[in-house]
């Protein structure tokens, strides 16, 4: 893992600066890290901890680092000898890779001495705001496809080679099959897949030509391109003739894929031509530009694919391309007593939830669906032997239900704790979770809203924080 000590911004390094000047850089505080309602977030797949784990293992400044800082004029030479011997020494509790999660909801929560707690904000929002955002939309694009596989082919289109290749990884947690991306594959143990591109049929004088080349390298795992001159008349004719010889000679053709046109009649009247030839076992992948809407339509139009290559609007999650986390501070401790904090804002939204706390899901014994998840205050009693209490409801759940504490210790005194998943066990998590929601949460179009409640307790010191911040601020 690279030392990112400087992937941050800059004015944590002066509030940094800043806190050490006042005397307060080691005062204990808490960072809550979540995201804020949007009208396309029903649900997101939470990603991004690993990366953030190694990355406060790592943490720490070395010499260049020392002497970039020193050349930029703006921290005293205490504060610099004090970042000579920096290392993360905190708390850390996430949710597990692969977990659903919803707005206002912690994902992570650091609590560490001040200026450690607030030097992380900017890289742990990278890693947890684009893999969240890529893993969500894997997870719906997936959802779509209905059980078919689906490949992530994004690199190309992804912004940057670190987008590229931990947006792989995020796809594979949301559900994607394989990725395209070898760099990926090798890092993470992914699998990877992929044939051939329009420019292997070019360089040959035509296209069967083409086709049998690659059927003479790759006899049991041929996957022909059929869309780079004429798919119907010439493509998937060509690819039949070389894929009879294949069998002929004990090997087993595996399929072809379609990158353009009108993807729904090319898939059928190519099934159909398969079919004919006797080679019903030929699977058809499409790509080309696709997402979870357009493979919903094709689906809708009986559309005869097999799986589906998806890149572009996967890797850089097309339709909104920033999940919207944000890190503040829920507390500070004088003695070891604990200082709720909250932010206000006049846009009710953004107003911050106070104090460190513990986030739950409650699951329906019966059923197995998740009901709503709650936020309590830190140390407050929930359990599956008293009723649930909602803020601004009178109803009370209670008897029927099972909890499951969503934040787990990653980081106890600075040493991780939390064990290492594979990516592999991470999406299968993912998979066994999402289906514990019901499909009105899930959908696409109009999804019904899955409630995060605050308990009495928490919801009582969040309104009294707010009319004393007006009382002080005059706003009352």
């Amino acid at each position: 893992m690279r030392n990112f000590s400087l992937l941050t911004d800059l004015y944590e390094l002066t509030m940094g600066q800043g806190y050490f000047d006042k005397g307060i850089h080691e005062r204990e505080a808490a960072f809550d890290l979540f995201f804020r309602p949007n009208e396309l977030i029903s649900y997101s797949v939470a990603a991004g901890m690993e990366e953030a784990a190694q990355y406060l293992e790592n943490l720490r400044f070395d010499k260049e680092d020392i002497a970039y800082l020193s050349s930029l004029r703006l921290f005293s030479e205490g504060f610099l000898k004090y970042l000579k011997n920096f290392k993360f020494t905190g708390t850390v509790k996430a949710v597990r890779e692969g977990e659903i999660v919803f707005p206002n909801e912690p994902i992570l929560t650091v609590r560490a001495p001040l200026f450690e707690a607030q030097i992380v904000e900017t890289a742990l929002l990278n890693f947890i705001n684009h893999e969240t955002l890529i893993a969500t939309k894997a997870s719906k694009i997936v959802r779509e496809a209905k059980g078919d596989p689906v490949m992530e082919f994004g690199l190309r289109r992804a912004q940057g080679a670190d987008a590229g290749v931990y947006g792989a990884r995020a796809a594979i947690i949301g559900g994607c099959a394989s990725t395209s991306n070898v760099y990926a594959g090798k890092l993470f143990s992914l699998s990877v897949s992929g044939t051939m591109a329009h420019s292997w049929v070019m360089n040959f004088a035509g296209e069967k030509e083409a086709f049998e080349a690659y059927a003479q390298t790759y006899p049991d795992d041929c996957v022909l391109l059929v869309d780079t001159y004429d798919t119907l008349l010439s493509g998937v004719p060509n690819a039949i003739e070389v894929f009879l010889r294949l069998r002929e000679e004990g090997h087993s053709p595996k399929g072809i894929r379609i990158d353009s046109g009108d993807l729904a009649y090319l898939s059928k009247e190519a099934r159909k031509m398969l079919d004919r030839a006797g080679l019903q076992e030929v699977k058809i992948c499409a790509s080309g530009d696709l997402d979870e809407y357009t493979i919903r339509s094709l689906k809708e139009q009986n559309a005869k694919i097999d799986s589906w290559g998806v890149g572009t609007k996967l890797i850089t999650s097309a339709q909104l391309p920033s999940l919207g986390g944000v890190y503040k501070l829920c507390a500070v401790f004088e003695n070891g007593e604990e200082i709720p904090k909250l932010k206000l804002s006049n846009t009710e939204a953004k107003t911050t939830d106070p104090a460190c706390k513990e986030a739950y899901r409650i699951y329906d014994k019966e059923t197995g669906y998740a009901l709503f998840d709650y936020l309590a205050r830190a140390g407050e009693k929930v359990d599956e032997k008293a009723a649930i209490a909602i803020s601004g409801s009178k109803k009370k759940y209670e008897g029927n239900f099972r909890l499951k504490r969503l934040l787990q210790p990653l980081f106890v005194g600075g040493k991780r704790v939390k064990p290492r998943y594979t990516v592999d066990e991470n999406r299968k998590y993912c998979e066994e979770e999402l289906a514990r929601f019901r499909e009105e949460y899930k959908r696409l179009d109009m999804p019904h809203i899955y409630k995060v409640n605050l308990s009495p307790a928490l919801s009582a010191l969040k309104k009294e924080l707010i009319e004393e911040i007006e009382e002080e601020n005059g706003s009352v």
